[in-house]
């Protein structure tokens, strides 16, 4: 199994920005919607992986089946990455969703969480010295807790994302810092093994919580 961690959270929170300290060297990101990445020399940091380069360390996707091949070309081929970054994970649904708005009928609902579960499954069959790390946005629930956030209750009737990691952060901004929550609280949905981190809250740093899983398997 690789070490899979999904981080959650709104918009603005610093799930993106909490890329910055990776080693561009080992890392590869997969960014769905191709945004600019928000911290300074990321487009010198991370070149395009295409048929020319194939040693890049950037895809842009929002199609499923084209994330999971990256995921195994990484997985497979790309033993001088250590870190898999897939950011904006829940446009891979939206986008698919309006492409198919006018379709009647659930059944692509079903279709829609087997895509997403796809991508988390092909992350658990990575190598074991493989970190990945899914950011996506959260929304509230109609009981007022954080959560991943998906479109619709139909697809979370069908699929519950969270319960497929072991580690589940929530970006969040304490007294004007960027920080991940690491407990759940009754109120944001968050969950990491005991002892794995210091406290409720820790810096929104990716190296810092690639360190720590890292230092809690061994």
């Amino acid at each position: 199994m690789s070490n899979s961690v999904l981080i959650i959270g709104q918009s603005g929170t610093g799930k993106s920005t909490s890329i910055r300290n990776l080693d561009p060297a080992s890392t590869f990101i997969i960014n769905v919607l191709d945004k600019p990445l928000p911290f300074k020399g990321y487009k010198k940091n991370y070149i395009p992986c295409t048929k020319e380069n194939k040693n890049g360390n950037y895809y842009s996707s929002d199609n499923w089946a084209h994330i999971v091949k990256a995921i195994e070309a990484v997985n497979e081929t790309r033993q001088d990455i250590s870190t898999l970054i897939i950011d904006d994970w829940q446009y891979v649904m939206a986008n698919e969703f309006m492409n198919r708005v006018h379709e009647k009928g659930f059944d692509k609902y079903s279709e829609l969480g087997a895509h997403a579960w796809a991508i988390v499954n092909t992350l658990s069959k990575c190598r074991n010295d493989l970190t990945s790390f899914i950011l996506s946005h959260s929304e509230i629930d109609n009981v007022g807790r954080a959560k991943l956030k998906t479109i619709g209750k139909l697809l979370d009737e069908k699929i519950t994302i969270e319960g497929m990691f072991t580690t589940v952060l929530h970006s969040r901004i304490i007294d004007q810092q960027y920080k991940f929550q690491t407990q759940n609280d009754g109120e944001y949905t968050c969950k990491s093994p005991i002892g794995m981190f210091e406290g409720q809250y820790i810096d929104n740093d990716l190296l810092l919580v690639k360190k720590a899983i890292e230092e809690y398997n061994e």
